[in-house]
């Protein structure tokens, strides 16, 4: 049942729901988490899983999904408009994994699995993020902000790079630096991986026939 400080205390059912889920598919095995165990620290009945999501499977898929919209909602909005918009991103992604930093290591325990739970959903997840952020370089292509000769798989590729790798080396990188990754850490993190992108796409924009540094 609810704790005074479970995070799922006194929000609507489904979120409840979703908050104890994401608690229990982190700490274990899905095929060792039981509906009955979320719906105990949900605080609701079992019954209200298949209401909601249909079975374990559905609450399990609605939790990755409502973990990652709002990092893929981003790649339809203003935020990458500019190059500058790296930083604002890379410091959402951090945040949202700040929140829940088991979960980069259970998206990619799922992907390296032939089957199983999630996998095909997960996968569909990461080409839509794919399709929207080569719109978005596209976009950058086109308004003279980054040299059309970018590649927009390699420049994903660096930018979930930078992005991930903290967070699933956490505590090794902790351990060795002997300080927290704490929110001002990956704050500092973000600001700085934000400007190494922007700062390298920039330098690869053709320079305009005439400005200095060119051949007269």
């Amino acid at each position: 049942m609810n704790t005074p400080n479970d995070p799922t205390t006194g929000a609507p059912v489904p979120e409840r729901l979703l908050a104890a889920a994401k608690i229990c598919f982190l700490a274990d095995d899905y095929h060792q988490v039981s509906t009955r165990r979320i719906a105990e620290m949900a605080g609701v009945n079992v019954s209200m899983i298949g209401y909601y999501f249909g079975n374990k499977e559905g609450l399990y898929e609605e939790m990755i999904r409502a973990t990652l919209n709002p990092l893929l909602e981003v790649l339809d909005n203003n935020m990458l408009a500019s190059l500058d918009g790296f930083t604002g991103y890379l410091q959402l992604y951090y945040q949202t994994m700040l929140a829940a930093p088991e979960f980069p290591k259970l998206i990619l325990k799922v992907l390296a699995l032939k089957h199983g739970p999630g996998r095909r959903f997960i996968r569909q997840l990461l080409e839509r993020g794919r399709t929207q952020g080569a719109r978005r370089v596209v976009d950058l292509q086109q308004s003279g902000q980054l040299s059309a000769a970018v590649d927009p798989d390699v420049l994903r590729m660096s930018f979930v790079s930078l992005a991930m790798t903290p967070l699933l080396l956490k505590e090794v990188f902790e351990e060795q630096m002997e300080r927290p990754m704490d929110a001002a850490f990956l704050e500092r993190l973000a600001l700085f991986n934000g400007q190494l992108i922007a700062g390298g796409l920039a330098s690869l924009v053709p320079s305009t026939p005439g400005t200095e540094g060119d051949p007269a």
